[in-house]
Formats: structure tokens, sequence, C-alpha cells
């Protein structure tokens, strides 16, 4: 893959670089090019190994959000691309949300959102390519919205059969979850496996209560 690329990115050029372990950033919110990038380690989330935090279990059963699946797919983006105290700039630029937007109305692409009281208080987003789901980022309004997010995700998607998640690079925050480093060797080799499988991110309900999330990761298959 070129390093830069146009404004404008297309989906075709967008899953192609997917498929051999490219994604796009932008320097800044503010650039209107992306860099694409191929990381020498990742972080991964294998799905078989998943772990749920003990006291985040206890607060997931208190049922704090409603969960809804691809119902404001663009604005968890821009959420996500929102400068924050702890990330004054982030690499979510219009480029990214124009591509990443069109990939959702394709069916390629899905988030996860909690909501409270009618307001969107936290989620993520991500790419499905074969068996694995490409996160890409997540936000929090609320507290623990975005690891609430999380459980169901990856509830969703060992319900429907993937394989991992691709978390892009390693980030002490998510090993919680069960994240690993992996060199980019080993990353493709999973990879061309997962693109080669099917898995269904709509085998599960929409609604999933707290005790299915916990057993559909917790379980050994």
């Amino acid at each position: 893959m070129p390093r830069d690329s146009a404004h404008s990115i297309s989906t075709e050029d967008l899953l192609k670089a997917y498929t051999l372990g490219y994604f796009p950033m932008a320097r800044s919110r503010e650039d209107a090019s992306v860099v694409w990038v191929l990381p020498d380690e990742r972080g991964v989330i294998p799905l078989d190994a998943a772990h749920v935090p003990k006291k985040l279990a206890r607060f997931l059963k208190t049922e704090p959000f409603e969960i809804r699946i691809d119902t404001a797919f663009t604005e968890v983006m821009t959420a996500c691309a929102e400068a924050t105290k702890a990330r004054p700039d982030t690499w979510i630029n219009d480029a990214i949300i124009e591509a990443y937007s069109e990939l959702y109305f394709q069916g390629r692409a899905h988030s996860i959102e909690c909501w409270r009281e009618g307001k969107l208080v936290g989620g993520l987003y991500g790419v499905v390519l074969g068996a694995a789901f490409c996160g890409e980022s997540m936000f929090s309004r609320e507290t623990n919205a975005s690891k609430v997010a999380m459980l169901h995700l990856m509830a969703r998607l060992k319900i429907g059969g993937f394989h991992f998640i691709d978390a892009q690079f390693f980030n002490e925050h998510l090993v919680q979850f069960g994240l690993i480093a992996m060199d980019d060797a080993d990353y493709q080799i999973g990879l061309q496996k997962a693109v080669k499988a099917e898995a269904d991110f709509f085998a599960a309900p929409d609604q999933l209560d707290a005790t299915r999330v916990l057993q559909s990761i917790t379980q050994t298959s």
C-alpha cells in the first residue's frame, strides 16, 4: 500500500488494505490525508481467551446502559474523533469518517452503542473481515461505558463464531479483556485464516442481558 493517500478513501481500497494488515490513520483530526499503517507488533484479543474483569462484571449486572447495535454509527465515529483532556487530538479525520460510514452502509462496519435516557454515552466501532473484527476506536461520556460496549462486542462475536478482535496496537488498557501482543508475521497467519472463514455479527439477538453476555464470553468451544 502507498504510505499516503488522496484525501478520499475508497471502500474497495480500505477493505483490500485490511486483508493485508494495513489500516489508515490521519496525523491529526484536521489533516485531510491519511497514512497507511502496518504495525510490527499487533494488539489482539483472541476470543477463545477473552476475559471479563470481576469488578466490571459486577457493574454490568446492574444493566447500567441501554445497548443498541448499528443505530448511530457515524455519531459513534464522530464522538471517537472528539478532542478530550486526556486526548487533545485524534487520528480520525473527515476522510476516515466518510469511508467507514460507507462501509457501515454496505454492512461491513458496525457500532456497539451505550445509551442512557435517550443520550449516546459511549460505544465503539469496527470492521468485519471474515471471522475477524477489526476494532477501530471507542469512547465514553460516562464511567465504564466503553468497557460495557466492549463486553457486549466480545459476547456478540463469540456467539457469531469470530476468531479475534484486532485492536491494532498493544494497549495496557485492553489487557484486562485478554489482549496479547502479536508480531506481524503471526498476525498475518491468523488474519488469512480469519479472512477465509465465515462468521455472523447478527447471530446474537440485538438485546443481550448481562447473564448472557458473561456466559458467552467465558464459555469455551
